[in-house]
């Protein structure tokens, strides 16, 4: 059996991004980072930086999250995310620019579980490009939200389920027995 290198990669839990659709989410991730971080296993955070003339801005007409404090990980998690193994900053969706991918590399991970905000865009990039770097990735269904609502949400877990799998698309419950080294 191969040996299993396991990341939970929690993506852009940052105050930009908390809102009423969202903030359910925070207390489910703090308790799973916590457990993670406890257990001497690895964790990393991501923090999404927008800047001047990003295609963001410049197509999309997007210029939020610039700035503390939209840019700071929310309070609740700021504690944990210093005594993870990494907080990436990044300027585009997924984990994977040149920094995180390194940073994968460097750790050998090949099982990926990932959460966080937004599930229908740099979660769900996040998990497709652990995919195609042939890392099982894991989507926490229930530790993913999305700031624009329920139905985004939803979206961001159906093209997880067709594009990494849908016994990759998770509960945090069950992600418990998928990262035992015994169910695998």
């Amino acid at each position: 059996m191969p040996d299993i290198h396991l990341v939970l990669v929690v993506v852009d839990v940052q105050n930009g991004f908390v809102t009423e659709h969202s903030r359910h989410v925070v207390p489910i991730i703090e308790k799973l980072a916590r457990e993670w971080i406890e257990a001497g296993r690895d964790v990393v955070f991501t923090r999404y930086l927008n800047y001047d003339d990003s295609p963001f801005e410049r197509i999309m007409g997007w210029s939020k999250l610039k700035d503390s404090p939209e840019i700071d990980i929310v309070d609740e998690l700021e504690e944990l995310s210093r005594k993870a193994t990494a907080v990436v900053d990044k300027k585009v969706y997924t984990l994977f620019d040149d920094e995180g991918a390194a940073l994968v590399a460097e750790h050998g991970w090949t099982d990926m579980f990932v959460c966080g905000i937004d599930t229908e865009v740099c979660v769900l990039k996040t998990a497709v490009d652990a995919f195609e770097h042939d890392i099982r990735a894991c989507l926490l269904t229930d530790a993913s939200a999305s700031h624009s609502g329920l139905a985004p949400h939803q979206a961001g877990v159906l093209v997880a389920q067709k594009m990494i799998g849908r016994q990759q698309t998770i509960s945090v419950s069950s992600a418990a027995s998928t990262a035992s080294p015994a169910a695998r």
